[in-house]
């Protein structure tokens, strides 16, 4: 049987040709920084661990340790417990105003042997360290405890969530539930998020991804019973929104004060899901505002990201969309809940 073919129109001709040279347009790639994952010792206690992290061997001390000194020859030239200052300074004897902080034990020593020279033939100071209490992590959202918390020794992700008494729990229909929104919980580390899945490590024991923290790294776990979704990206008013029962991409970018004059349009992400495993969608918002197109229906917890210029690889826009939705969840956690706590900035800004 023959088969006989209609010609393209002028008009679907251009049209489909506008069509490709949108999707295949090669903008450059939007570049995302991201950590690389750590290894993981694959046991439950970091005091067990082979693996020592660069901070655990080259150990610096900082305000609040709790170190001690004494005089090699004479016991009672002796100072226990003394604290290093908030200024990262320290005192013994004629040695005033030693920097204690970002030095060793032993590159302390040799500060204050060289400070007390002056007064003392070839002195032989002893600095023990007691208490190591600079070294901190924090802890945000649906724990029992929330905070920072001290990191005295290697600790893995389990032990420090046991440190924060553990994950909240309620009840639901008589039964026990978790509070925290695992899938979309993170973990911050020198202002990168670290691809770990924390939805494997507390609900399938997979101890591969219990790694040992490190000082001023962030975990924080989102609540799992909010309606919130979020709208983020070239929008006038980015943020997160109250969840209504008819929420649709259009609606909510709406809500969020509408475009800015450089939105991409054509492409509006939808990012569903687990952040290291996410369900993604793509919204033509001009072909439905033009009616074209029907309106995209959104979940409780969905990201709307509307990029600034036009992309192709939808992976590196998710990153993107990633990393927007932590800056913005641990910035309006810590707004309403511990304030002074995080004074400085552990995300970089993106835009």
């Amino acid at each position: 049987m023959k088969r006989h073919f209609r010609p393209m129109s002028l008009l679907r001709m251009s049209l489909w040709l506008a069509l490709a040279a949108t999707a295949f347009a090669r903008p450059d790639p939007v570049v995302i920084s991201k950590a690389p994952k750590p290894q993981a010792p694959l046991v439950f206690s970091g005091s067990n661990s082979k693996i020592k992290a660069a901070w655990q061997e080259h150990y610096t001390l900082g305000p609040n340790d709790v170190i001690s000194f004494s005089f090699y020859g004479h016991p009672e030239l002796a100072r226990p417990n003394v604290v290093i200052a908030p200024d990262g300074r320290v005192n013994y004897l004629e040695a005033l105003g030693v920097m204690a902080a970002g030095k060793t034990i032993d590159e302390l020593r040799e500060a204050v042997n060289t400070a007390l020279s002056g007064y003392y033939v070839r002195p032989r100071v002893i600095v023990t360290p007691g208490e190591l209490r600079s070294k901190k992590y924090y802890i945000l959202g649906k724990v029992v405890n929330k905070g920072a918390f001290n990191l005295e020794r290697p600790m893995t992700i389990i032990e420090a969530v046991a440190q924060a008494g553990g994950l909240e729990t309620g009840i639901f229909q008589l039964n026990t539930v978790e509070l925290a929104d695992l899938p979309r919980s993170f973990l911050i580390r020198n202002g990168q998020r670290v691809p770990i899945d924390l939805d494997k490590l507390f609900r399938r024991g997979d101890l591969t991804q219990n790694i040992l923290m490190e000082p001023d790294d962030y975990l924080y776990f989102p609540s799992s019973v909010n309606n919130e979704i979020y709208v983020l990206g070239s929008v006038t008013s980015p943020g997160a929104q109250g969840m209504s029962i008819d929420a649709s991409v259009l609606g909510s970018i709406t809500l969020a004060g509408g475009f800015t004059v450089n939105s991409f349009r054509q492409r509006v992400l939808v990012v569903r899901g687990s952040l290291e495993h996410p369900e993604r969608f793509i919204v033509n918002v001009a072909d439905v505002i033009a009616g074209k197109a029907p309106d995209f229906r959104l979940l409780p917890r969905d990201l709307v990201y509307v990029s600034d210029r036009p992309w192709t690889r939808v992976e590196d826009l998710t990153d993107l969309a990633a990393t927007s939705f932590i800056q913005t969840v641990v910035t309006i956690w810590t707004g309403r809940n511990i304030g002074p706590l995080i004074k400085h900035p552990f995300i970089p800004n993106i835009k």
